[in-house]
């Protein structure tokens, strides 16, 4: 029997975080932009009460993996606008980072719609091409 993967939701009444740890490649972004919410020296991690529903989404927002998300109370679309601009950034020794909106052609010939922030490998080593997995680190990528 195949396992589902783990979803957890943590609210503070207005907005409710979303976290899938599958997805999470360990960019530390959230941890090091708002230490306040999201802390990994605590059980659980992530404390909603801890900063305004404005500054996590926006927190939220640049998590390069999607394992973090967000909806709020009443249901409403946590998609950036549609017609938000590209940017593309070479990280140091990491991914290849591209913000907005994406449809991603996968090896297989499928497709998949990417929103936010996506990060794509650069190392060649990622188990989860074309996008980065974290295995960069492990390895000393240079580039």
């Amino acid at each position: 029997m195949e396992k589902k993967p783990v979803k957890k939701e943590y609210s503070n009444g207005e907005v409710t975080v979303t976290w899938e740890p599958h997805k999470c490649i360990h960019s530390a972004n959230c941890v090091k932009g708002l230490p306040k919410v999201f802390d990994a020296n605590k059980k659980p991690w992530i404390d909603p009460m801890g900063a305004t529903t404005e500054e996590i989404v926006k927190q939220i927002q640049k998590c390069p993996s999607g394992a973090l998300g967000y909806y709020f109370e009443e249901g409403k679309s946590t998609e950036r606008n549609q017609e938000a601009e590209q940017l593309v950034e070479v990280i140091p020794n990491g991914p290849l980072m591209v913000y907005g909106n994406l449809k991603v052609q996968l090896s297989d010939g499928s497709t998949k719609m990417q929103h936010k922030v996506s990060a794509f490998c650069r190392c060649g080593q990622s188990q989860n091409k074309p996008f980065c997995d974290g295995t960069h680190k492990k390895i000393d990528f240079k580039g």
